[in-house]
């Protein structure tokens, strides 16, 4: 059950190699890695150098290895377009620039549940502590959309988020999790304990995560 969906290497601004990632996830006896850098930097040109080294480990990984992508909700959307969509096993969708207010941040995954490339919300609610909480009843109409377009969340124990309850509520709408360190160094791939408690707690399942078939 214990995998990682969610580490960078140094195809984007993480400092390890792609290799180096997947031989920490083997070393920590986890099910699963998924590399998934940064689009931003990939959609500079060296996408298919990426995809590439990651299907070669992959090849030759004991354990399941995935290749998947980190990209920015915008106001625009998410900056994942459709061609490098179709190549990837999954794509997260992430806020990463600033907003002030909680309905901007909720605006902004409002946006990316209802995008056909996006597979899992990462890190939610990382901001919320800076810029305030949202009301439970919007917290519960993104639960409903990711019901509805069949997204998922990841649990994030970089950010400790999101909480208990929010959590508890995906399974109870049978809502898929994910597990994710969003390591940006080797060593830190795996470091998944505070996204399994949480998942725990809430009590969850095999069948309560999205990759089910490969744990």
């Amino acid at each position: 059950m214990i995998h990682d969906a969610h580490t960078h290497t140094l195809h984007s601004d993480g400092l390890g190699e792609v290799f180096e990632n997947i031989a920490e996830a083997e070393r920590k006896g986890l099910s699963l890695v998924a590399i998934t850098d940064h689009s931003h930097y990939l959609l500079r040109g060296n996408f298919n150098a990426y995809l590439s080294e990651i299907r070669r480990w992959g090849e030759d990984s004991e354990i399941t290895v995935l290749a998947g992508i980190e990209g920015n909700i915008t106001p625009n959307g998410v900056d994942v377009p459709d061609w490098m969509a179709k190549k990837l096993d999954f794509v997260i969708a992430s806020v990463h620039e600033w907003v002030d207010r909680p309905e901007q941040y909720v605006e902004l995954v409002r946006v990316a549940l209802l995008d056909e490339n996006v597979d899992v919300i990462g890190h939610f609610g990382a901001s919320f502590p800076y810029i305030g909480y949202p009301p439970w009843e919007d917290l519960l109409e993104l639960i409903t959309l990711a019901e509805e377009n069949g997204k998922a969340f990841e649990i994030s124990s970089r950010y400790r988020v999101p909480d208990l309850e929010f959590v508890r509520e995906c399974i109870r709408r049978g809502v898929k999790l994910t597990f994710a360190s969003d390591a940006h160094r080797p060593e830190k791939v795996g470091n998944v304990g505070w996204s399994v408690s949480i998942f725990k707690k809430a009590g969850g399942k095999l069948e309560d995560l999205l990759f089910e078939e490969f744990l």
